[in-house]
């Protein structure tokens, strides 16, 4: 069980700083918007005039892609060398 849990972190850790290296920025709305969002019939052009709302914008720092895959590598090469579970 350790041994999957090591491996499914650092899976998650290299595709998130992976993700940060292709993201330049992104922009997350608030509760209320996409609650109103969901009552609204959904559009193929984006949101209707009038309808943004301020929101919290993240910007990654340069050293958190690569931190974040190495982070990952490491971890995962740690939940390889862990021995198996010994039936008994």
């Amino acid at each position: 069980m350790w041994k999957a849990l090591f491996l499914a972190t650092g899976i998650c850790l290299s595709v998130l700083g992976a993700e940060c290296l292709v993201v330049e920025r992104c922009y997350l709305k608030p509760k209320q918007a996409r609650q109103a969002d969901a009552a609204v019939a959904p559009s193929l052009m984006g949101p209707a005039a009038g309808t943004a709302q301020a929101g919290r914008e993240v910007v990654p720092p340069e050293w958190a892609p690569w931190s974040l895959m190495a982070a990952g590598a490491v971890v995962i090469l740690y939940s390889i060398t862990l021995p198996k579970r010994i039936a008994g």
